[in-house]
């Protein structure tokens, strides 16, 4: 069974539906408002719960009012979301060695790639200058490939072994690198925008000439692997 509780103005609307000045949905309820609850039932069981208060407007009303709910809760359920299930095809690792040939920038592409555990370890010639726009790179492993010049927008590297990569002249946009392991790595003259580091490990890792925004910048320099040498290549104060 499932409980939607909508907080309703006295007119029986939303107030976030027709309060153009404050679109947010509002959590604490006042006296004055009205509760809508709707319920669900399973197999045809009765509901634990009344369905009373629905009555007032009606079933496909109260339906409505459910999805506006699940429509405009907190983003907590992207920030938990499941990544899909790992891709079934026989060359999947090699689709790197092509790239994403289309959306660098938004991370479109016609096929996802996904080089979830993959091993490019020394990889030194067919990752250079690649588009890995959206690519899925948890859990692989790229330790001392020549990553220089590629294109990595929205890629998600949670977990991914970069020791010792060339990131030179590349662009990490967008790039979640939460928990990867980045030692050693060099990101000489490398576009760095919107990409996060939490968790990371940095020791080591060379920021010269790194281009890299200031609200980004504050918030690499939160990680405290990064070494003396490289917070002051980043001017981490």
């Amino acid at each position: 069974m499932a409980t939607f509780s909508i907080p309703l103005s006295q007119n029986g609307f939303p107030r976030s539906f027709y309060s153009a000045k404050r679109p947010q949905l509002v959590s604490p309820l006042a006296p004055s408002l009205a509760r809508i609850t709707c319920c669900a039932t399973v197999d045809g069981a009765e509901p634990k719960e009344s369905l009373s208060s629905c009555k007032h407007i009606g079933t496909v009303a109260c339906g409505l009012l459910a999805v506006w709910a699940l429509t405009n809760t907190t983003p907590v359920f992207a920030a938990t979301q499941r990544l899909p299930p790992l891709s079934t095809e026989p060359n999947r690792c090699e689709r790197a060695f092509v790239g994403n040939t289309i959306g660098q920038a938004n991370g479109v592409y016609d096929k996802p790639i996904d080089l979830r555990f993959c091993d490019y370890t020394n990889e030194k010639s067919q990752l250079k200058g690649k588009s890995l726009a959206a690519a899925l790179m948890s859990e692989a492993k790229f330790d001392g490939a020549d990553l220089s010049e590629v294109v990595m927008s929205k890629a998600y590297a949670v977990g991914a072994s970069f020791k010792g990569v060339d990131f030179s002249n590349a662009v990490l946009d967008r790039v979640n690198f939460g928990k990867a392991n980045l030692q050693g790595a060099l990101f000489k003259n490398t576009v760095v925008s919107g990409s996060t580091f939490d968790d990371a490990q940095l020791q080591d890792a060379v920021f010269e000439d790194t281009i890299i925004g200031y609200i980004d910048l504050q918030k690499l320099c939160v990680n405290p692997t990064i070494s003396p040498e490289g917070r002051a290549e980043l001017g981490c104060r």
